[in-house]
């Protein structure tokens, strides 16, 4: 997949998200949002594929997880993600809010609208989101 498309992808995950929120319809709505961040660090991880040239058999291998920390290490904007996070401190604790974002809430059931909301606090902040965080640097 072309890096261009894991950012479109995101983009959708995230609008799909919004409607489900809004219709409350929270279980779908968070589960769509964490993939967001999941696409959009995946597109960050593809920048460093360099075209007609074998890529790192551990970058490949590792870049088919749902694992948001270890994304962000593939990533390669940990070092900078850190630095950022020592200056806004609400960057840092929406990072601890997103981790426990998982593939395997597919499964869960009755996700409340507080939980939702703080999710999506943490991930679309204008100022500390996550996921606006990541789009700086895709």
């Amino acid at each position: 997949m072309h890096k261009e498309d894991l950012k479109q992808v995101s983009r959708f995950r995230a609008r799909e998200a919004r409607i489900l929120y809004e219709h409350g319809r929270f279980d779908g709505a968070y589960y769509l949002l964490g993939y967001a961040i999941e696409c959009s660090l995946k597109s960050c991880i593809a920048s460093q594929v360099k075209k007609d040239t074998m890529p790192n058999k551990k970058l490949t291998n590792n870049f088919y997880t749902h694992d948001l920390e270890n994304l962000l290490g593939l990533s390669g904007l940990k070092q900078q993600f850190e630095s950022d996070c020592k200056a806004n401190n609400d960057l840092k604790i929406n990072w601890a809010v997103v981790i426990n974002w998982s593939e395997t809430t597919r499964y869960n059931h009755g996700i409340s609208w507080r939980e939702t909301k703080d999710f999506f606090d943490a991930v679309q902040d204008k100022q500390s989101g996550v996921l606006t965080w990541v789009m700086k640097y895709w």
